[in-house]
């Protein structure tokens, strides 16, 4: 076993030299990069890679992570701010976890989930974000990458807290462990913390309403039609009553086409697992059929409702714009 992860890691070496990325000043934060508003970072820190979506979704571990995810958690939409500090060396996960904790603790959160150690965070609670799970890893430069190799983290601590901030809801999750960085020396031997915050924050409404001949329009050009005016509360299948003028607009295009029978196809982005996800599409697809026959006198079997996840994107899962561009739900001939 020992001479199996010795080459393993002579081979990262190797992969390490041979695609050499740019350089970082680690004596620095990222070019960019801020600390969450209201929420101080350990002292001496710096910031390695640095992530803002101004209205994104990401997921909140609320127990511990277990058969290859967190074994609850729960899919939070707001503004989302992930960073990535290097600590100072010589200092412990414990210390830095804790001075998070008193800090929030003054800042009036309440802490939701906490545990220090394999046994209590789960025994490979670090690939939450070496295997990139609901898009947790940083991939701009090497060295943020390989934050948290596999098979060098110690100490692994997490606390997660609830607070308010300028009357919005804030979610804060942070995961500090003692680390080795296979790509950049300078980051190896001390603590890296990941720290994201959920800030409540309502999306603003920038999709226009597709007309029934624009839908029939697209459906005659290319077989289907992608709608955006379909809004849900988040991680839930229930339709918010702001959809109503695109449902509208569907059932007038399904109306003044009786011959024609649809998939309603539910759409998703990458964030969380594709089982969940695949789970919440088909129901997403399902309220979607539900809504036109029951609100509008659709013949339900007309309509075919099908969750597919994020198994067909038409655009990159690594920005806000292209997760909101494949959040959607389409109208396709059958």
């Amino acid at each position: 076993m020992r001479l199996l992860i010795s080459s393993l890691l002579a081979g990262l070496l190797c992969l390490a030299v041979a695609f050499p990325a740019a350089a970082i000043d680690l004596s620095k934060d990222v070019a960019g990069s801020k600390d969450i508003p209201g929420l101080p970072r350990y002292e001496g820190s710096i910031i390695m890679a640095y992530q803002l979506g101004e209205f994104d979704e990401a997921v909140v571990p609320l127990a511990p992570f277990q058969d290859g995810d967190w074994s609850d958690a729960v899919k939070l939409e707001g503004r989302v701010t992930r960073i990535l500090y290097l600590a100072p060396p010589d200092r412990s996960s414990l210390e830095v976890i804790r001075n998070y904790e008193n800090s929030l603790k003054e800042l009036g959160y309440t802490t939701v989930f906490q545990c220090g150690g394999f046994d209590e965070c789960g025994k490979d609670v670090d690939t939450f974000y070496s295997e990139d799970l609901h898009g947790a890893q940083f991939t701009e430069t090497h060295t943020a990458k390989n934050a948290f190799s596999q098979m060098s983290v110690k100490d692994p601590r997490i606390v997660v807290a609830k607070g308010m901030l300028d009357g919005k809801e804030s979610n804060i999750f942070i995961f500090a462990a003692y680390q080795e960085n296979y790509h950049e020396p300078q980051a190896s031997d001390r603590v890296a913390v990941y720290v994201q915050e959920v800030l409540a924050k309502p999306m603003e409404n920038k999709m226009v309403v597709l007309k029934a001949d624009e839908l029939a329009q697209d459906i005659d050009a290319t077989g289907k039609a992608a709608i955006y005016g379909i809004y849900f509360d988040y991680d839930k299948a229930d339709i918010k009553p702001e959809s109503r003028p695109q449902l509208e607009q569907m059932a007038a295009m399904l109306k003044s086409r009786p011959e024609l029978n649809v998939l309603i196809v539910g759409h998703t982005d990458n964030q969380g697992g594709l089982d969940y996800n695949m789970g919440l599409s088909q129901r997403r697809a399902e309220a979607v059929a539900a809504a036109l026959s029951k609100d509008f006198g659709i013949d339900g079997s007309r309509l075919t409702p099908k969750g597919v996840a994020y198994l067909a994107p038409v655009a990159t899962n690594r920005t806000d714009e292209g997760r909101a561009k494949n959040r959607r739900v389409e109208l396709v001939e059958r």
